[in-house]
């Protein structure tokens, strides 16, 4: 189980993200985690990268810069970073908490999948580290409520703390687009299903004529379902989804033992 919230104040907490070891989420996750603990660590990617899963660096060398004493860059993706921490960076005393994020944008629905920010969750959760992902929605990319979820994240932290959760899941926390003052509280949610119809692929002609392509999503407005992290966020409430680390369907599972059973 996760670590009690007794212990939080003397933690070692180590912070990664995937926006990159500048993103101004990480410098509100810095203030965040000092809010917690007095032993604060950062072990995250030079630059940005977004959409990199779970994916490590296994054809190229990776680079450590060392800024600080506690603060570490990694020319690599944010699972990197974590192995990176976990095995080099402090390997004599590795951390009792792993914040990631916060994240410039929602990881709700099937961005889990895609996400870095919950892959650097995913990696600690892997080598008995309780983690926690942390994003910030957003509607309209010019206008980020960083304060919303630096002022109500140390307390959804310490919630989750003191309660405690199972060793292979790991804490996924979204924080709604609205003001501090608007959130309308906290709800423990499923995963949802976004409209992939919202995909939108820009097809555009470079210098020598020849095509590229750039990949993202269009703003819809729609009905997510009940009790999921994407109707929860558009309702105004802080979503927090637990994630477990084991992908087996259990129940078709079950069928298909019976099945090639006969």
């Amino acid at each position: 189980m996760a670590p009690k919230l007794a212990n939080l104040r003397r933690m070692r907490i180590l912070l990664s993200n995937d926006d990159g070891i500048n993103a101004p989420g990480m410098k509100v996750l810095q203030r965040i985690a000092r809010s917690l603990s007095d032993d604060v660590w950062v072990v995250a990617p030079e630059g940005e990268h977004s959409g990199a899963s779970h994916s490590l660096t296994l054809t190229a060398p990776l680079r450590l810069r060392k800024i600080s004493a506690k603060k570490f860059a990694v020319e690599g993706t944010p699972t990197d970073c974590v192995m990176m921490a976990m095995n080099q960076v402090m390997a004599d005393n590795p951390p009792d908490l792993l914040l990631s994020g916060v994240n410039r944008g929602a990881n709700m629905g099937e961005d889990v999948t895609y996400s870095g920010t919950i892959a650097a969750a995913m990696e600690g959760t892997l080598v008995g580290v309780p983690s926690i992902a942390l994003s910030q929605s957003f509607a309209n990319r010019k206008v980020m409520h960083w304060a919303t979820a630096e002022k109500h994240a140390g307390d959804v932290i310490r919630r989750l703390v003191a309660i405690g959760w199972p060793e292979e899941v790991l804490m996924n926390v979204n924080f709604p687009d609205c003001l501090p003052g608007d959130v309308r509280g906290v709800e423990v949610v499923r995963q949802g299903r976004r409209d992939i119809t919202a995909l939108n692929i820009e097809q555009r002609i470079d210098a020598r004529e020849k095509p590229y392509y750039w990949l993202g999503y269009r703003p819809q407005h729609g009905t997510p379902k009940a009790g999921t992290d994407l109707r929860a966020t558009e309702e105004g409430r802080i979503a927090i989804t637990p994630l477990h680390m084991d992908l087996t369907e259990n129940k078709t599972l079950k069928q298909l033992k019976a099945a090639f059973r006969a």
